[in-house]
């Protein structure tokens, strides 16, 4: 729950657990092996249950917000997109937008994952959400999950009086795991697509991102990247996993989409806000890229969280740094929105 400038040859002591956290270790059931992307598919709903439940008592009267699904067309079909809009009033009838971009290594989860979670922030930050439920891997390979989120994204910008919404308070692409890397894909595409050139991403929020092919280890930032070998067996998150992940989704190591950490061209980014995870294998790729953010220019924050796993707050979001980190989102984004 730290930000730090640490160099990142110095930061294995992050993996040490978390004393909270560390008795709950033994409660992660293990893998399949070989791993199962049925099983992994039948463990989202299982998850997603016991977080509505937890979630549930603080959803916002219905009232506050409304919800509406719209179907976004996209190359050999359309994908739904579910928009919480607040109802506001006065100036607030318009909002900022934040493109949410839910994780599962690109062929897993759904819109559920994070709906009451969203909704919360919606109303408290008074932002109109949109989640998109891309087509997932195998069935839909690279380069699909994100041409649709991209399609997704500049639905957005034709559809502002759908979601209440005015761009120019606030146009920021979110996601946590895939969906961290979806985001700074989608930054990097549209920084240099002219769709986009009246109506900017302003933010990126990008939590435990995936930003490298597992199979890549440049030899520039090998002594940097650490984390893959280092939290390798887990807890939750395995290199294991991450490289069956890749296998289903396709792409080629070097595409741009999977592999972000290596687009050479980060200057002119939109402002970043990265959340890193201390035991994740993830871990160094989120501080490299802020780094490397930074070396551009890009206005760049970031918040450390020591001896806790991928996406902790999705899986045990009644930790201590759970809630910690829901409140570091909120002061970020209300960074994000902020004006120069």
């Amino acid at each position: 729950m730290i930000t730090s400038e640490l160099p990142l040859k110095y930061i294995s002591h992050l993996s040490v657990l978390d004393p909270e956290f560390a008795p709950l270790v033994p409660l992660i059931p293990p893998n399949e092996s070989p791993l199962s992307i049925e099983a992994l598919r039948a463990s989202v709903p299982v998850v997603t249950a016991g977080v509505k439940k937890f979630y549930h008592s603080r959803l916002p009267a219905e009232t506050e917000f409304r919800v509406e699904h719209h179907m976004v067309p996209v190359d050999g079909g359309e994908i739904r997109v579910r928009c919480t809009i607040p109802t506001g009033s006065g100036e607030q009838k318009t909002f900022p937008v934040l493109v949410w971009y839910h994780g599962g290594g690109f062929a897993i989860g759904d819109i559920e994952m994070d709906d009451y979670q969203l909704k919360i922030m919606s109303v408290r930050l008074q932002i109109s959400v949109v989640s998109v439920e891309y087509r997932l891997a195998p069935d839909y390979s690279y380069p699909v999950p994100w041409d649709d989120c991209y399609a997704a994204t500049k639905w957005v910008i034709d559809h502002t009086s759908l979601l209440s919404a005015s761009l120019n308070k606030g146009f920021i692409v979110a996601g946590g795991s895939a969906g961290g890397n979806l985001a700074a894909y989608i930054a990097q595409r549209a920084r240099d697509d002219p769709v986009f050139s009246r109506t900017p991403i302003t933010g990126q929020y990008l939590q435990c991102p995936c930003l490298l092919h597992p199979e890549l280890s440049p030899e520039e930032y090998r002594s940097e990247l650490l984390s893959m070998e280092e939290n390798k067996d887990g807890p939750g998150l395995t290199r294991e996993m991450m490289t069956a992940f890749a296998h289903w989704c396709g792409a080629p190591e070097g595409y741009p989409g999977y592999s972000v950490l290596l687009n050479p061209s980060r200057t002119g980014l939109a402002p970043a806000y990265i959340q890193v995870a201390g035991t994740d294998v993830l871990r160094d790729e989120g501080l490299l890229y802020a780094k490397l953010l930074k070396e551009a220019g890009v206005k760049t924050r970031v918040d450390i969280y020591p001896g806790l796993p991928h996406v902790f707050a999705w899986y045990f979001p009644h930790l201590t740094a759970s809630k910690k980190l829901e409140k570091d989102t909120d002061e970020a984004i209300k960074w994000l929105l902020s004006k120069p």
